[in-house]
Parts: C-alpha cells; sequence; structure tokens
C-alpha cells in the first residue's frame, strides 16, 4: 500500500483483535467459574465480544494478504510475494505447533500427540498456503480471484452443518485434527478458512476501488448495512428459504447461523474503524497492530506455559474473582505488549532461521 493511501485502519482493527485475545485468554483461563454467569450483562457482553476476536483476525489476515498479492501481481512482484508468503504460512504453522510442545516431558520419554492439535496460528498459517496456491491458478484475472474468493467463502458457511460433526478417524491424525475438533484442535481450517475468503474478496474492492473519491463512504456504508443485515437477517433469510424451497440445508443453517452472524460482526466492526481512521492513527495502536505475532506468541507462554508447562494456568488456574480478573487482564496488556515492543523480535528471527535452512538446501 503506498503511503498515501496505507490502511491504517487495518492496523487499528490487528491491534484491537490481539488486545481483545489477550485479555479474553487472560480471563476466561483464570477466572473462577462460579462468576460465568450467563444472565449478567457484564459477562454476557464480554464473551460476546471475545467472540468476535477470531473471525476478525481470519477476515483481515485474508484482506491484507490478498491485497498485497494482487499488488504485487500488477508491479511485477508476484513471485517474490508468493514466495514470501507460502514461507509465511509455513512458518506461523511451524510456531503454532512449537508452542504446544511440552520440552521438559519429551525430555524425560514422555510423548503424546497434544502437540498435534490446531490453533490459530496453524489455521491461519494454511489458510495464507491455500490462498497463494488459489491465486497462482487464476491471478490472470483479477475479477476472476474476488468471485472465487467469495462463492467459495459462502459455500464453506452453508455447507457448515455437514462437516461440523465429521470426526475424520480414518485418516492420520496430524491431517484430521485440521479438519475436526474431535481430538482437541481449536480451530480447523473449515469453517475458519471461509473468514479468510471474505478477507480476499474484500481486498479485491479495495485494489480496485481505492482511488475512487467516494470510496471510502461507500465502503464504511456498505460494511455497516451488510453486517447488520448480516446479524439480524441472515437466519430469517435462510428460514424463509427453507420454506420455499424445502431444503434442509437452510434450515440447518438457519438454526446454528454464528458464521454469518459473525460475518456481520466483522463488517461493523470493519466500518467503524474505517469511519474514524483519522482518530485512531496513533503510533502505540499501530505499532501493536504490528506486532501481533510477537504478542500472540509471548501471550502464549506467559498463560499456558509452552515448553516449560509452568505458566500463569498451571500457576494460578481458575481462582480469581472479577475484579481481580479485570486488573490482571489490564497489568497482562501492558506487560506482552511492552516485551514485545523492546524485548522480542519474534517475526525477524524466525525468517531468519528459514532463509538459513533455505539457503543450506539450495547449496545441498
Amino acid at each position: 500500500m503506498s503511503n498515501t493511501k496505507r490502511l491504517y485502519f487495518i492496523d487499528a482493527v490487528r491491534a484491537f483483535a490481539i488486545l481483545m485475545m489477550l485479555q479474553g485468554h487472560f480471563v476466561d483461563t483464570l477466572m473462577d467459574t462460579q462468576y460465568r454467569d450467563e444472565t449478567n450483562i457484564v459477562f454476557t457482553c464480554w464473551k460476546y465480544f471475545r467472540g468476535i476476536t477470531a473471525p476478525t483476525f481470519f477476515t483481515i489476515s485474508g484482506l491484507i494478504f490478498s491485497y498485497l498479492l494482487i499488488k504485487a501481481n500488477q508491479t511485477g512482484c508476484i513471485k517474490q510475494r508468493m514466495r514470501k508468503g507460502f514461507l509465511r504460512g509455513l512458518m506461523l504453522i511451524g510456531i503454532g505447533y512449537a508452542l504446544r510442545i511440552p520440552l521438559f516431558k519429551w525430555l524425560i520419554g514422555e510423548f503424546n500427540t497434544y502437540f498435534l492439535i490446531i490453533d490459530v496460528l496453524q489455521a491461519i498459517g494454511l489458510s495464507l498456503i491455500l490462498i497463494v496456491l488459489i491465486y497462482k491458478l487464476i491471478s490472470k484475472s483479477t475479477l476472476l480471484f474476488s468471485v472465487f474468493m467469495l462463492l467459495l467463502g459462502i459455500t464453506i458457511f452453508m455447507t457448515a452443518p455437514l462437516y461440523r460433526f465429521l470426526e475424520f478417524d480414518k485418516i492420520p491424525i496430524g491431517l484430521a485434527n485440521y479438519l475436526t475438533k474431535s481430538n482437541g484442535s481449536v480451530f480447523t481450517i473449515i469453517p475458519w478458512f471461509g473468514y479468510v475468503c471474505f478477507g480476499s474478496f474484500i481486498a479485491t474492492l479495495f485494489y480496485k476501488y481505492l482511488e475512487h473519491p467516494k470510496f471510502k463512504l461507500f465502503t464504511v456504508l456498505g460494511f455497516f448495512g451488510t453486517g447488520m443485515l448480516l446479524i439480524h437477517k441472515s437466519s430469517w433469510l435462510f428460514m424463509k428459504l427453507y420454506y420455499m424451497l424445502d431444503f434442509q440445508l437452510f434450515y440447518e443453517v438457519a438454526n446454528f447461523n454464528y458464521l454469518f452472524t459473525r460475518l456481520g460482526n466483522v463488517l461493523v466492526l470493519f466500518a467503524l474503524f474505517y469511519l474514524m481512521e483519522r482518530y485512531i492513527k496513533q503510533p502505540l495502536i499501530l505499532k501493536v497492530g504490528q506486532k501481533t505475532l510477537s504478542i500472540y506468541v509471548i501471550h502464549f507462554i506467559v498463560i499456558y506455559g509452552s515448553f516449560t508447562g509452568f505458566g500463569l494456568n498451571q500457576i494460578l488456574g481458575r481462582t480469581l474473582n472479577p475484579w481481580q480478573a479485570v486488573f490482571g487482564a489490564l497489568i497482562f496488556l501492558v506487560s506482552v505488549c511492552f516485551i514485545s515492543f523492546y524485548y522480542a523480535r519474534t517475526n525477524a528471527f524466525v525468517y531468519s532461521v528459514i532463509r538459513k535452512i533455505i539457503n543450506k538446501v539450495k547449496r545441498i
């Protein structure tokens, strides 16, 4: 993105999402279960907004990566961009697995398949690789890529009832974990790749129309209007289609419609941040948005005890009352961001290791 047309709201959205994830994981992991009252409006709001975090991450990842791919294709740098995207996807998958390796248990000869479960990093990493492969096939036409990603996203969401409870016990567990949660995976490639597809579709709109003088106005209105329709009317629409066509899948989608409603939440969030871009274009906010990987890695180690098995989860457990959880989350947010800003170089370090490995392979 050029300096004059840099989309600062994207970094702000990423900052919001990563901070929501930090406090969400902290509170969910450490607050006593007796305080999780579904009738309490504060807890209900917290739980609802926490549910927006992952869809936002996946959608914004698809938007950013696809925009850069399209731009690189127009400037003649597509091979380098695709190679970089492919390596980044592998890097995210590798880090995702590494964070769950119980190093001390392995050293004493205790092994299990826990580290093979799939979390957000592996899902996003594989999503980036899939975008590279899809774009390589249809990079000749941005319009075709746009329509294909939109239809693919809709298809993944619409068919969710068909694959939601599949277990895939006939294939190796390492592969099955990308497709089913039955072995403990937190995220699976479907339906979450659907959000990446919608992000890719949005990226094509930004690339084609960003220079239009009324683009921002139309985009904010489009995000907000479409988002509100998805939140409030998508279930109603699927029920109408069910009664009209007597097609059972529409009924199933209408009665388990979190995918489309969460997409609506994401679009409304995009609308608000894009509208307020002028006011949220602060260096600190943008820096948080650009450090999401480092922040994620550090928070995972601190809360869940990656490698050592000793994190806040093991030390404190679910013992905090709501006030302790709130103030603890604030301290946690500040501490993790501080470490990320001043002491962590996760991206640069991992990229340098990958480059060294590739160079050695090439020499061999």
